[in-house]
């Protein structure tokens, strides 16, 4: 019997940003039936399996393939948290990173990775979220002081990360676990601090929130990224006398955003409720709240880890197209797992 297609179909529809009525007019076939696909009423013979994978990118192998689709971690919280965003862009990115788990697994399957780190897990309700960032940090060896290299060291775990534009300021990013490992995606559009922040907060529902989930996740991450990215028994000495002057100058020492190092500060029990009303006056009047300065100047991370799993198998003797029915991607289809020229090489 044929694998059904309907959950792999309506993530990769969604993630394209497609609708049902586009795809079926690109196809040539109703909408009635691209319905009857998507909800598994109906499995799509051979030749319209073709032209379905084709249109969407992918191998008809990774169509057929057994899926299903999951919500982000802590993506209902992230929706509550962020009541701006429009659903219809907490859709289309949650079936992107439906989509890269999906690529991942059909992947990392048949090609596994071999990590220098692993995620811990730890249930909040045992440990709070300040002694998880700590203990993810012994257990990875960090270094004591700022976290050089964050997406390196997220990498270390096997976790994939990818940054690509969400086409909306409103959303940062989203996590996913896929079998033993993890997928991230962050909005490019971000500046680097707003990046490294997100990305230590959805490391956090990583480690707290596989197994556990309450009301409170968004600011058990909030509290995780904080210790992990600004350890309070390193950082609290620094939090004194904090004039915008020496905030850009700790935002660079640190990478992280001047308000998160206020906040840092204020939770501490460094700066008072007038003093932080204070702060945030003087960084609307000069239009910083959401465009501060020095962002440019803290150094980039680029994610390598989804494009060298491509590059080693191409090192291996594969060919870019045995790659790409590794990873489901038909050829010519843009991937995180190579790298965007056609032409591999190992320099």
């Amino acid at each position: 019997m044929t694998a059904a297609v309907g959950d792999a179909l309506l993530v990769l529809r969604r993630a394209a940003d497609i609708t049902q009525e586009e795809l079926a007019q690109r196809l040539g076939i109703t909408q009635a039936a691209l319905s009857r696909y998507e909800n598994d009423l109906r499995e799509p013979d051979d030749a319209i399996a073709r032209s379905l994978a084709s249109a969407l990118g992918v191998t008809v192998g990774f169509l057929r393939h057994e899926f299903h689709m999951r919500g982000g971690v802590a993506a209902d919280a992230h929706m509550r948290r962020q009541k701006t965003a429009k659903s219809s862009d907490w859709k289309r990115v949650e079936a992107r990173v439906n989509q890269l788990r999906m690529h991942s697994t059909y992947l990392l399957d048949r090609a596994p990775l071999r990590t220098q780190n692993q995620i811990i897990r730890v249930d909040p309700d045992e440990r709070a979220p300040e002694d998880a960032a700590r203990m993810l940090r012994a257990a990875w060896r960090m270094p004591i002081g700022p976290i050089r290299h964050l997406v390196k060291w997220v990498e270390s775990a096997g976790i994939i990360v990818v940054e690509e534009d969400f086409g909306t300021h409103r959303i940062d990013g989203m996590s996913q676990w896929a079998s033993g490992h993890a997928v991230i995606i962050i909005n490019s559009s971000l500046a680097t601090d707003r990046k490294r922040l997100t990305l230590a907060h959805e490391t956090g529902h990583l480690v707290l929130h596989s197994d556990h989930m309450d009301s409170e996740v968004e600011d058990q991450a909030n509290a995780f990224a904080a210790e992990w990215l600004m350890p309070e028994r390193v950082i609290a000495p620094e939090l004194t006398n904090l004039t915008l002057g020496k905030l850009a100058d700790l935002k660079l020492e640190w990478g992280v955003s001047m308000q998160a190092l206020f906040e840092r500060a204020f939770r501490l029990g460094k700066a008072s409720t007038g003093e932080r009303q204070s702060f945030y006056r003087q960084m609307s009047h000069r239009g910083w709240r959401t465009r501060e300065p020095n962002s440019h100047l803290i150094p980039e991370e680029t994610p390598e880890l989804a494009a060298s799993v491509g590059l080693r198998l191409t090192a291996s003797g594969l060919t870019e197209g045995e790659v790409r029915q590794l990873i489901g991607v038909a050829p010519g289809a843009a991937t995180p797992f190579l790298p965007p020229s056609r032409t591999l090489r190992i320099v």
